[in-house]
């Protein structure tokens, strides 16, 4: 995002951030911590909830870090100077992708007492999905993925070995998820520390991402639904080659106008701010932007998503930058498609491309 764009949002805190294994507050009871990641992304935020539930004073969490020994060594620093003695009641998940939650099964195990079970909070579609690619260590998966993207012109024999070899990625960084969970549903209003936080279910990054927004506090703990900086990555994958997430995105967005427009913003990447509902116009111009960039390079001649790929990223990817690129782009040309506005040709050789349907006289 162009800096012009983020000069239109608020950040009440400036540059200021968390010190790895410390918090701020941002809200009376609403904690702020950070942790890292092994990735060009290289941060998520996290978030500590001050709570009661049933007479039992506490925390809960939001979102838990990617699984491994330093995201692990920087929540025992959390727990040891930020808790003020009192114990993790539960653990929320915004949704299934690794690095917010990674660490579920071992954050719940560890604050989970004979008398107390700490309980993992997800919506179902989300732990379904996340616990299946847990589970999946075949290269069976990742065979899969290489034919889906061949279909979409990758083609590239080193690209698809290296995607295979990558099978069991998920599995790697999410190991296992708790056995059991407490569901959240779009409008289910869940008790935090006295407030009522509303869900707000958000498609097209996630299966079933949940939002959460407390009217009393003025916050929105957005997850990946909204960040300030950077586009939320939306994607196509082999188990449901025909979606268009983009649209399904773009309507979530919408629905979150409903908020105000001082609502502050708690991202999982980049800083707090406010300006909700420019930011959700800043995003729909982004998108829009794309599809039309789209739509003009496939009026020449049918194109294949690898082929629209530089369109839309236009600068050197390395294998984990092409894997999102290219299930984006083919979000986009998805997208187009099923508006009507691309039609899908699939040649002798198997492989889908698409050119701009003429516009009617």
């Amino acid at each position: 995002m162009a800096n012009e764009l983020e000069h239109q949002l608020d950040y009440p805190w400036g540059d200021e951030l968390p010190a790895l294994g410390s918090t701020l507050e941002l809200a009376p009871g609403v904690r702020w911590l950070r942790m890292k990641l092994p990735f060009a992304l290289d941060h998520i935020n996290l978030w500590l909830l001050r709570d009661q539930i049933d007479g039992q004073e506490g925390w809960s969490i939001v979102d838990c870090g990617i699984n491994n020994a330093a995201t692990r060594a920087a929540w025992e620093q959390v727990f040891a100077s930020q808790l003020e003695g009192l114990p993790v009641l539960r653990v929320v998940v915004t949704h299934m992708h690794p690095d917010h939650i990674g660490l579920a099964h071992w954050l719940t195990e560890r604050w989970s007492r004979p008398d107390w079970p700490c309980r993992l909070w997800i919506s179902a579609t989300d732990w379904n999905v996340g616990r299946h690619a847990a589970q999946e260590a075949s290269g069976q998966w990742g065979q899969n993925l290489v034919s889906f993207y061949a279909l979409h012109g990758l083609t590239d024999r080193a690209v698809q070995s290296a995607v295979r070899d990558r099978s069991g990625s998920y599995s790697s960084m999410v190991p296992e998820l708790p056995h059991a969970f407490q569901r959240l549903l779009d409008g289910l209003h869940v008790t935090i520390g006295g407030h009522r936080w509303t869900c707000h279910v958000g498609y097209g990054h996630a299966p079933e991402h949940m939002s959460l927004h407390c009217p009393a506090l003025g916050v929105l703990i957005s997850g990946d639904m909204v960040l300030p900086r950077i586009s939320t990555n939306i994607g196509v994958h082999h188990i449901e080659p025909e979606a268009d997430p983009v649209s399904q995105y773009l309507d979530s967005l919408d629905r979150m106008r409903a908020l105000p427009a001082d609502t502050l913003v708690l991202p999982s990447h980049g800083k707090p701010f406010r300006g909700l509902h420019t930011r959700i116009d800043q995003l729909h111009a982004h998108h829009a932007d794309r599809l039309a960039e789209v739509l003009a390079y496939c009026e020449r001649e049918p194109r294949t998503s690898m082929e629209v790929l530089p369109v839309m990223f236009n600068r050197k990817l390395d294998l984990h930058e092409i894997t999102f690129a290219l299930g984006e782009t083919i979000a986009h040309v998805n997208a187009l498609w099923q508006q009507g506005l691309l039609r899908r040709q699939t040649g002798e050789d198997g492989v889908h491309r698409f050119v701009t349907v003429p516009a009617a006289a």
